[in-house]
């Protein structure tokens, strides 16, 4: 597979949903959660989303509940939880699992072409979160393990439906919006 649009996805309604229906659009497909400590994020990214959408740019948030069971909700409240506290408008779907035995293949594909980026050292949560792993994920540093190591992790995709950078959850928000930015002006709709 060299691209997302071979994958479907289920959203938050139950509804089988092909990324082919995508193809064409530039897309952040980010792993969420609604407890986290990174969960302030969201307005972030709507308003990345506000910004580009006329642009055929798309955030894709996809819950999570596998890191520090902080994404504990139904779908339905979930969604409410974006709509109401962070006023989301971006296409949200079914939590899903991103690691381990019973991860979604979209995520299996999206760490296979693009592995962990490494800690940003300049934002004050990448202590905290080296700490975390440190002490319940022993291995998370193995070179070899590409896996997505917590929630926000953000994935950019180009308008051929590919993998071309892969932001933690500790990336600064400002050089993920210029790497959308980059991305539109360099492939305009």
């Amino acid at each position: 597979m060299n691209n997302i649009y071979e994958f479907s996805v289920e959203d938050n309604k139950g509804k089988d949903v092909a990324l082919e229906d995508y193809k064409g659009d530039v897309l952040l497909i980010v792993n969420t959660a609604t407890q986290c400590g990174f969960t302030p994020q969201y307005e972030q990214l709507e308003r990345i989303y506000r910004r580009f959408q006329a642009d055929g740019f798309y955030v894709l948030d996809f819950p999570c509940n596998q890191f520090g069971g902080q994404a504990p909700g139904s779908d339905e409240q979930i969604e409410n939880f974006c709509q109401l506290r962070y006023k989301t408008d971006f296409p949200r779907f079914h939590k899903l699992d991103v690691i381990g035995p019973n991860a979604d293949p979209l995520f299996t594909f999206l760490t296979d072409q693009k592995g962990f980026q490494g800690f940003d050292p300049k934002s004050p949560m990448s202590d905290i979160l080296t700490k975390h792993l440190d002490a319940t994920s022993p291995g998370w540093r193995d070179d070899d393990d590409n896996s997505i190591k917590w929630n926000f992790t953000k994935f950019l995709i180009n308008r051929q439906g590919e993998v071309v950078a892969r932001f933690e959850p500790t990336a600064d928000m400002d050089e993920v919006e210029k790497a959308v930015y980059d991305l539109i002006k360099a492939e305009p709709k």
